[in-house]
């Protein structure tokens, strides 16, 4: 109960701190929408999809460009905590070490959840009309927090061993990259071979993928068990990681 109450207590610091930042704002929320207006005004006509139905094609990656760029905040956000004190003092201080890092992940995935919020209904303001039931949603939702909280963990681990604060975020661009090496803005049918194979086979394809069948079909695709085992097995990975180094280095 105690770690609990000391990782919400450090998320509501961290929340502050986020719903302060213009930057933090302008790139999370305002750069996606701008990315997705640009795709679909500007180079949906040169797509093979129909404006109307690109929309919803589109909606799903932009949902995950939206937690890519807020996760690289929250590696930076960490590694400025570690290089100004700040962690020195928490583990000083009587409160669980885990919810140090929690507090992080915590704050990035409700930041992150809230930014989505935003984007999906500028989504549903420009045409979009999501066919979900109650039931789709209800995946929609575990889909996009999941994906949150895999991602956060990855940036809590690249906060910890980057070296300065500028190189802590760059792995978020790695994640970007991979969203424009999958089905997100085009059909993977259009790529050249060895990049289809690539992205038919990364998880940023399986999270859309779903996603998408949820939103626009209503309907439950195979590819969420495949996204499902992707995300749980990130977010063993990273965490193992993150939190080795946490308490082999930070804690010594």
């Amino acid at each position: 109960m105690t770690i609990l109450q000391d990782s919400w207590f450090l998320t509501g610091r961290m929340m502050k701190h986020m719903t302060r930042s213009v930057d933090t704002i302008i790139s999370v929320v305002v750069m996606p929408i701008m990315v997705m207006l640009a795709f679909v005004y500007i180079f949906g006509g040169a797509m093979s999809i129909p404006q109307e139905s690109y929309k919803g094609f589109i909606l799903p990656a932009i949902l995950l460009f939206t937690i890519a760029s807020g996760v690289g905040y929250t590696a930076f956000r960490l590694n400025d905590d570690v290089k100004n004190g700040v962690f020195d003092r928490f583990n000083s201080m009587p409160i669980s070490r885990v919810a140090v890092l929690n507090g992080h992940v915590f704050t990035s995935v409700l930041f992150n959840f809230i930014s989505t919020i935003f984007v999906l209904l500028v989504g549903i303001l420009i045409g979009f009309r999501p066919q979900a039931d109650l039931l789709e949603w209800l995946a929609v939702i575990v889909l996009i927090l999941l994906t949150n909280y895999a991602l956060s963990w990855i940036a809590v681990f690249f906060g910890l061993i980057a070296k300065s604060n500028e190189s802590a975020s760059v792995f978020s661009y790695l994640l970007l990259g991979l969203l424009f090496i999958s089905s997100g803005f085009v059909p993977t049918e259009t790529l050249p071979k060895v990049l289809r194979g690539f992205a038919d086979h990364q998880p940023m394809t399986s999270i859309i993928n779903s996603l998408r069948m949820l939103l626009t079909d209503g309907t439950f695709s195979q590819e969420l068990i495949i996204a499902l085992i992707w995300l749980i097995g990130i977010t063993v990975i990273f965490q193992y990681l993150a939190l080795r180094f946490y308490y082999k280095k930070m804690l010594k």
